[in-house]
């Protein structure tokens, strides 16, 4: 993954901790490597769907991502030949799901769940702030650097997950003033570069799972029904806002460090209000007989 498709390190680790926990699940039945079969495999995947309640999608990811492990091991001669092309995967149709996305009213009140002066709600918020504000993901703000900053010329540079270069943005001056606060207020002096780190001994940066949990966290505190409460809740409500907003797609999409244009344009089926705007056009005497 790394040496031939240029993986991220983050996303490696993330598939084989996906790939170790499957195989637990099979090792679990006293079978080896070896041993396993398409059966086995298939049934693994439907246990998924029936009894999980993944949806097909998920499916999907868990097979694309057995099909290169089972690959591998089969270079390796570490299993039967044949289990990677034999694995399948439900058809997902292109642009069949709507991304979940919290309208930003919703978004506004979870930023005024981190309005108090603790310093829980002072680094909550300037995380959070940067989530909806530059819909940037979990692992983009827990990488963010100090030196990443760029105060005299007002510049956020980004190092995207998905792609080699950095990103420079312009720090808006909300964000950069909850930055502010939360580094002079509330984070601890320390050798770590990291600017968001753990408020209690021993200090740590943030993982990316504490960066969503902080978002779960404050959702879940809200009467607010999402389909998905983590950081990428924050987002599809900053592209579909931008949307709205007549931000070209081309825009939008260097903002959130899409590489294909086709990832923005999912977002232009939830701009449900401009689109009835286009259907309540009187379209008379604009059709030549």
């Amino acid at each position: 993954m790394r040496e031939e498709r240029g993986l991220s390190s983050q996303t490696i680790n993330r598939r084989c901790r996906e790939v170790e926990i499957f195989l637990t699940q099979l090792c679990g039945r006293q079978l080896s490597l070896s041993d396993l079969t398409i059966t086995h495999l298939d049934d693994a995947l439907i246990d998924r769907i029936n009894q999980a309640g993944y949806a097909r999608r998920t499916v999907k990811h868990y097979a694309s991502i057995l099909r290169t492990f089972f690959r591998y091991a089969e270079q390796r001669g570490w299993c039967q030949c044949g289990l990677a092309k034999a694995i399948k995967a439900p058809r997902i149709y292109r642009h069949e799901s709507l991304p979940f996305s919290p309208t930003w009213e919703d978004v506004q009140r979870l930023l005024a769940t981190a309005h108090s002066t603790s310093q829980r709600d002072i680094r909550d918020r300037a995380i959070l702030l940067l989530l909806a504000v530059y819909g940037l993901r979990a692992g983009e703000v827990r990488k963010l650097q100090l030196d990443d900053l760029d105060w005299e010329h007002e510049l956020l540079h980004i190092k995207r997950i998905k792609q080699g270069p950095v990103q420079r943005l312009p720090l808006s001056h909300t964000v950069g003033e909850a930055i502010l606060q939360y580094l002079r207020q509330v984070r601890p002096r320390s050798a770590l570069r990291e600017v968001f780190l753990t408020l209690r001994a021993p200090l740590r940066a943030l993982t990316s799972q504490a960066v969503a949990m902080i978002v779960i966290t404050r959702w879940r505190s809200l009467d607010v029904t999402l389909e998905h409460y983590g950081s990428h809740s924050l987002r599809h409500a900053c592209a579909t806002r931008l949307i709205n907003e007549g931000v070209s797609l081309k825009e939008i999409g260097d903002q959130l460090g899409h590489r294909d244009l086709d990832t923005t344009r999912i977002y232009t089926k939830v701009d449900l209000f401009h689109l009835r705007e286009v259907a309540d056009l009187d379209i008379g005497g604009l059709i030549c007989d």
